[in-house]
């Protein structure tokens, strides 16, 4: 593990010390969806015709979440694991079935998550724990120490570090999305090139929705003092993005937690176009009592977007 991290350590003091000429010659990591172009289009979840080339549009996991965290505090402060000021964090990109229904771990050669949950499938399949390097070194092997950054500013776990976190969401729901299957990468696949790709989807993904600055601007803010209605939050949301999300809250519904933006996708789920629609889950927020949105503990907070 200490290898590992210093093999991340040493690509990022590289990088610091390059020219503005590129230092390197980065390969790229999207996949070959050249024979997309001759396929109906349709949004996926709406195709009246069975897609053939699973490459193209995800499939059957259509319903393509994107979905976020609020937290207050990390548990890994002590090691410089902080959340991003004014913003919410990343959770993943989830390809949930078109009845609402989700796989998991679909792959369990590209199992990188050492602490899976659950352990055993619902067929009883064990997904056995990872025990490899992690997942901030794959990305680190292509180069793209511009995406590392970003995910280490904005998808923070709690509880548990960074890139264990990112290797759950990996193989417990990139596994599980067609457009990100290994065969969609063509002869020339590299190894990890699927990850790498999955990280990339997954930030593109997060960027198109500010969460904090939406609800900011409508005048709800973080606050241990004020509550806001379920309606409140919900109608803010969705004046921004057509659609009412799920938000998930915790202790009986009263202190919100989570957002998820649910999603049919024309072409495929790196590069197309993302429809939001109404969230297919209630939300567990009360509907009725006062819902807390409370601010962070000022110590586990950075301000990130002043920094390179």
């Amino acid at each position: 593990m200490a290898a590992a991290f210093g093999l991340v350590s040493a690509l990022l003091a590289l990088q610091a010390g390059a020219s503005a000429s590129s230092f390197f010659s980065l390969p790229r990591t999207y996949p070959n969806i050249s024979a997309c172009a001759a396929e109906p289009i349709a949004y996926s979840c709406e195709n009246t015709t069975t897609i053939k080339n699973t490459c193209c549009s995800p499939t059957p996991g259509g319903l393509v979440l994107q979905t976020q965290f609020w937290d207050t505090y990390t548990g890994f402060e002590k090691k410089g694991q902080l959340l991003p000021k004014d913003s919410w964090t990343i959770h993943g990109l989830w390809p949930d079935n078109c009845d609402g229904s989700f796989e998991q771990y679909c792959d369990l050669s590209r199992q990188y998550d050492p602490a899976p949950s659950p352990a055993v499938l619902p067929d009883g399949t064990i997904v056995p724990a990872y025990t490899g390097p992690p997942v901030d070194t794959f990305v680190a092997e292509f180069g793209r120490l511009d995406l590392l950054a970003y995910m280490d500013k904005y998808w923070v776990s709690q509880g548990s570090l960074n890139s264990g976190f990112w290797g759950h969401e990996f193989a417990k729901h990139a596994t599980c999305t067609s457009t990100f299957d290994v065969a969609c990468y063509g002869p020339d696949y590299k190894k990890n090139q699927d990850v790498v790709d999955f990280f990339d989807a997954v930030v593109r993904a997060f960027k198109m929705y500010p969460t904090w600055e939406i609800l900011a601007a409508s005048g709800i803010q973080p606050s241990n003092k004020t509550t806001y209605s379920l309606a409140q939050l919900q109608t803010a949301l969705k004046a921004q993005t057509g659609a009412i999300p799920y938000l998930g809250c915790g202790q009986n519904g009263t202190v919100l937690q989570e957002v998820w933006y649910f999603h049919h996708v024309l072409g495929s789920e790196q590069f197309g176009h993302y429809k939001t629609v109404d969230s297919t889950t209630t939300s567990s927020c009360s509907q009725t009592a006062g819902i807390h949105y409370y601010e962070r503990t000022p110590t586990s907070e950075r301000e990130v977007r002043l920094l390179p």
